[in-house]
């Protein structure tokens, strides 16, 4: 593989082990252990105090919790396994600043997105405020006929949080005259939780600040009774190209054409330690290497991936995915990706958007719900983060359990691929009877969708 770039780490001698056992699915879950998820969590956590809290893509954080993966694989596990440290560059943005001033010079509470627009400095943008439409059923200021009859220009834009993307109520904010946008939660209280704008919209967004739903319908509530309002929007941020790595760490045991692949995504928000989104995941695939090097026994190749700057729009494993060829694109039989597995108050549910997905995934399925959780199959949704994922907000039962679901499942399928279909290469016709089935399979999922929602402690705090 000509992408791949080796890391060396000094300090550390591989250990001998030598591999004795046979694997099964029972052995390989029997080896799984809260005590040494705890260790891992411990660490992740401790790297985010240590690095200025969060382990985030171009951070010193992310840099660090690189270094813990690669110190246990390369290092520790060298004599089992084979790592490679794959790079790549992405745009870098951290907002440094940013602050809301009422209509009377006052400060509201207000968060930033990631990849926001920079205002001018120092002073921000003044502006008159102008209301928006709420359409709580296609999304506040989503489409171009919702902003009809609005005139923007010069002005601040106040839209309602939700439905959409948030970059679409931006440009199109932007395509109708507005200097910024600010935008008021669609859930009530504080905090209130980020999300990112995307790399690509650098340029093409206007300047957004978020802020209280409470703040923003009393604001609303002044516009419809006829006052003219001000606001001053300042937000200082910087952006610029930084590399990221990926992690790849496969057996030598096993057969290197038929591969089954693990994945989570290394990487924090800006806004906190990422201990269960995703440390949890970064953690059960690490006890599961741990494992299962020491076994052999097993057809077929194991490879774990601890993907880089995914909290940026999921960067790192489209880069992976990107770089493969079709022959090594055609060896992965099969792959699993491990995402909060450890939530305060656990959903348990396995991603599966096609009966094809199901032939790995009813392995997890069967598993939870032989172990009494309430598990079910859902589509793939969105994602966010929150700046209260610490250890506080791991679910011990939940982590635990479903390390051990993924354990059972990738031993089943090192030992035998029967049932696992190959690649699917074709593309359907958009207006055939199957992709046309196909899609509204999906839109019927769509109404059970898996999405990561966050809020920090107390009743609120569910997350999948």
């Amino acid at each position: 593989m000509k992408f791949w770039n080796s890391l060396a780490c000094t300090g550390f001698l591989a250990t001998a082990a030598v591999a004795t056992d046979l694997l099964t699915p029972d052995a390989l879950e029997r080896d799984i252990e809260e005590k040494n998820l705890q260790n891992v969590l411990w660490n992740l956590n401790h790297i985010a105090s240590e690095h200025g809290g969060n382990r985030a893509f171009g951070l010193p954080g992310f840099n660090a919790s690189i270094d813990f993966i690669l110190e246990r694989v390369q290092t520790r596990f060298g004599n089992e396994f084979d790592t490679y440290v794959q790079q790549f560059d992405h745009l870098f943005e951290s907002t440094r600043s940013i602050s809301v001033k009422g209509p009377q010079g006052e400060d509201l509470y207000v968060i930033t997105l990631q990849y926001n627009s920079a205002t001018p400095l120092p002073g921000g943008i003044t502006a008159e405020l102008i209301d928006t439409p709420v359409d709580d059923v296609r999304g506040s200021g989503c489409f171009a006929d919702q902003w009809e009859g609005i005139d923007a220009t010069g002005k601040i834009a106040l839209v309602r949080r939700g439905i959409c993307a948030i970059s679409d109520k931006l440009k199109l904010a932007k395509a109708h005259g507005a200097l910024a946008v600010i935008l008021y939660n669609n859930l009530p209280g504080k905090p209130i939780g980020s999300a990112t704008l995307s790399a690509e919209n650098i340029g093409l967004l206007v300047p957004v600040g978020v802020i209280t739903q409470e703040d923003g319908r009393a604001w609303k509530a002044r516009l419809a009774a006829g006052e003219t309002l001000t606001a001053t929007l300042t937000v200082d941020s910087v952006n610029q190209i930084r590399p990221s790595w990926n992690i790849i760490s496969e057996t030598k045991e096993g057969d290197p054409n038929n591969v089954v692949m693990l994945g989570a995504h290394l990487d924090s928000v800006q806004a906190g330690a990422g201990v269960n989104d995703d440390g949890s995941g970064t953690a059960g695939l690490l006890e599961i290497a741990t494992a299962i090097r020491r076994y052999k026994g097993f057809k077929n190749k194991v490879r774990f991936a601890w993907w880089g700057a995914e909290e940026s729009g999921l960067i790192g494993s489209l880069y992976y995915g990107r770089n493969l060829s079709e022959e090594e694109a055609d060896r992965i039989r099969f792959y699993f990706n491990y995402d909060m597995i450890g939530s305060k108050q656990p959903i348990y549910a396995v991603y599966a958007d096609t009966e094809d997905h199901k032939t790995g995934g009813s392995i997890l399925f069967d598993y939870l719900q032989a172990k009494g959780k309430p598990v079910y199959y859902g589509g793939f949704g969105t994602s966010s983060d929150y700046a209260c994922d610490n250890l506080d907000n791991i679910n011990w039962d939940a982590i635990t359990v479903n390390t051990k679901a993924a354990a059972r499942a990738v031993a089943q399928l090192a030992l035998s691929l029967d049932g696992i279909p190959l690649r699917e290469k074709t593309s359907l016709n958009p207006s055939s009877k199957r992709a046309i089935q196909r899609r509204l399979d999906r839109a019927a999922k769509l109404t059970k969708v898996i999405e990561k929602s966050h809020s920090c402690g107390g009743q609120g705090d569910n997350t999948v």
